[in-house]
């Protein structure tokens, strides 16, 4: 059996009593029932996620994935390829804005080589966990062979296990590649069914003419590989990235060691959708940061079940959304944990 086959396996459904009395517990603290609004429902997630009441949220990680993509090749992107290696560089050396927001929560970053196809910098703050430098064009054959596409979705799930080990009690993921919101798009389409015209944005501030591009690309795509395109693993190899599928294996990874798992925005989404298409069960676990701006979040948000948690019009990526969303998470935690009840407060509750 296969490490994904058994993760998938070994992945145990929420249990709807923790939830109901995660509920009751929220009754019993010094406040109006549901006057904290969603953060009661993201503790009493948090809690079903745990099993238990008491939930801690001190050790937050989020993981940042790199790989760059062969469809670049025609023109999708902005910005040259080589700017996947040149952020990389910029990640190590704490200059972007995940690096940023990471420090302002007090969130341990980590930055992984999934196929970055450029050479980095060795550095102690790199993990690298590449299949291949970059995946093929998928205009022209599948992105991916079986092997490379297992061996970065076992990154995945390894990633989230180290996680568990070294004590993370909240994790985040996020990417970074040029050419992914193609990527990311094509998935959309080929797991919603929807018209590519409904799905595909401006990514990184594409021009008319790289959006025409983009959509040609992708359209060419999924014509070319419709016979494959009915399974997730199918879509993944595809039409996938070699970060997208260390994402949806990390996903699934949190999912099988029961600890919240936030995702960023749209490249992250389609990740996230693709290991729920992949388990069911992994949806739970989940967590929307935000509301990107790009066309096909919307649709990946309803394949998760999600209202994202913030709506700032960002469309960064790195996991920014995410290391935001930790926050109000943290909060939520704490006010489950850290309130009075009326009990032991004195306080009337008539």
């Amino acid at each position: 059996m296969s490490l994904l086959e058994q993760t998938i396996q070994e992945i145990c459904p929420i249990d709807p009593a923790w939830i109901e009395a995660a509920e009751k517990r929220q009754m019993e603290l010094t406040k109006p029932p549901g006057s904290l609004g969603r953060l009661e429902e993201i503790a009493n997630r948090c809690a079903a996620i745990r099993e238990t009441f008491l939930l801690t949220a001190a050790h937050p990680q989020i993981v940042l994935f790199a790989a760059d993509h062969g469809v670049s090749a025609e023109g999708v992107s902005a910005y040259p390829q080589e700017v996947t290696a040149q952020m990389v560089s910029n990640f190590l050396r704490g200059g972007a804005a995940i690096n940023a927001l990471a420090r302002a929560g007090n969130i341990e970053l980590k930055v992984v080589d999934a196929g970055v196809s450029r050479p980095l910098p060795h550095s102690d703050n790199l993990i690298s966990r590449r299949a291949a430098a970059g995946t093929r064009n998928f205009c022209k054959e599948p992105a991916m062979t079986e092997a490379e596409m297992h061996a970065v979705l076992d990154a995945g799930i390894d990633l989230a296990h180290d996680a568990a080990f070294s004590g993370c009690d909240l994790l985040g993921f996020g990417e970074m590649g040029i050419g992914n919101t193609t990527t990311a798009s094509a998935i959309t389409s080929a797991l919603t069914g929807q018209p590519v015209e409904h799905v595909l944005g401006r990514g990184a501030g594409a021009d008319d003419a790289c959006l025409v591009r983009k959509r040609s690309a992708i359209e060419r795509a999924l014509t070319l590989h419709a016979s494959e395109l009915g399974s997730p693993l199918g879509i993944l190899r595809c039409v996938g990235g070699l970060e997208l599928a260390a994402m949806c294996g990390f996903c699934l990874g949190a999912a099988v060691r029961r600890i919240p798992v936030v995702t960023d925005g749209f490249i992250a989404t389609a990740a996230a959708a693709l290991a729920s298409r992949l388990c069911p069960a992994s949806t739970g676990y989940l967590f929307a940061s935000h509301q990107s701006v790009e066309p096909g979040h919307a649709h990946l948000l309803r394949i998760l079940g999600q209202e994202p948690l913030l709506n700032l019009g960002m469309r960064l990526g790195e996991g920014t959304g995410a290391a935001l969303a930790m926050k109000i998470i943290q909060a939520a935690i704490a006010a489950f944990t850290q309130m009075a009840t009326f009990v032991s407060a004195s306080v009337s509750n008539r």
